[in-house]
């Protein structure tokens, strides 16, 4: 049982969260505001933010994200971890309503207020020959997880050309295929295409993207024998784990069904824990 003492106005969201298990030590998650060094528009709608923070920046994790305040809103924004530059955080977000409108408005000089890193990540062996797979906008999370690994295949799938991101970026790292619906850029197809062909040299698959894409990767990873983890992208309030806003339903060990929080035990799941 988890009892939760939060301080400030806004529940889980201003200032600070204090997360207290019966019988264990106070866990406190502080927001930090921290200043935007380098702002990049990538496409009419997604941009590509530059914070600094070195403190935070040495304990975030592939696959973590951050909990972003936006000025007159209630609810943070979570944004996955893009990539860490020595104390810099690289956050890629697409503007999807008036949220992340607002907060692709911040000015560099300015100030992003965060609580990070928050979730738990990918758990990448380095010497593993692993695929990264990312599709839309679960591509950017998958940037700083492949260059976690020395044996990376990465995949990246986008509606056309003009949804295209980060390619330089992933070449960069080593061998990597790009898919699109209409073969404007790269291949034409799915992911899932791609992965056919590279999974009989796999030892693990990380993906991230929407739902059907993740069930479509870890079908193809379950009957090849490999195991997969996927990183869930859901609707946030608190980011910690208080509010049940991100609930997932998924396999227990012991045969049954039940809840876990995509921001507190996830985003990253081991693809068999997911009721798809």
């Amino acid at each position: 049982e988890i009892t939760t003492r939060l301080v400030g106005s806004e529940m889980c969201i201003r200032d600070r969260i204090y997360i207290i298990p019966k019988g264990l030590n106070l866990m406190k998650y502080d927001a930090r505001p921290c200043p935007l060094v380098k702002k990049t528009q990538l496409t009419d709608t997604i941009f590509d933010f530059r914070i600094s923070n070195k403190e935070l920046a040495e304990i975030a994790k592939p696959g973590q994200f951050v909990h972003i305040r936006v000025p007159g809103k209630t609810l943070r924004r979570p944004i996955s971890i893009c990539d860490i530059n020595g104390s810099e955080f690289r956050l890629v977000f697409e503007v999807r309503g008036e949220g992340t409108d607002i907060l692709s408005q911040t000015e560099v000089g300015g100030e992003v207020d965060v609580i990070a890193p928050l979730g738990n990540g990918f758990k990448i062996e380095p010497d593993k020959r692993t695929v990264f797979i990312g599709g839309g906008i679960g591509v950017p999370p998958m940037l700083y997880a492949a260059k976690q690994s020395k044996n990376a295949v990465t995949i990246t799938g986008f509606r056309d050309k003009s949804a295209v991101i980060l390619e330089k970026d992933f070449k960069s790292i080593g061998e990597h295929i790009l898919m699109t619906d209409n073969g404007s850029a790269g291949r034409q197809g799915f992911v899932t295409e791609a992965l056919k062909d590279v999974i009989g040299n796999a030892d693990m698959v990380c993906a991230c993207g929407p739902m059907v894409m993740l069930r479509g990767v870890a079908e193809i990873a379950r009957q090849a024998g490999v195991p997969c983890q996927i990183s869930l992208e859901e609707r946030m309030a608190c980011g910690v784990g208080a509010c049940l806003g991100c609930a997932v339903l998924v396999n227990r060990e012991d045969g049954t069904q039940g809840y876990k929080h995509v921001c507190k035990n996830g985003p990253v799941f081991n693809a068999e824990e997911v009721v798809f």
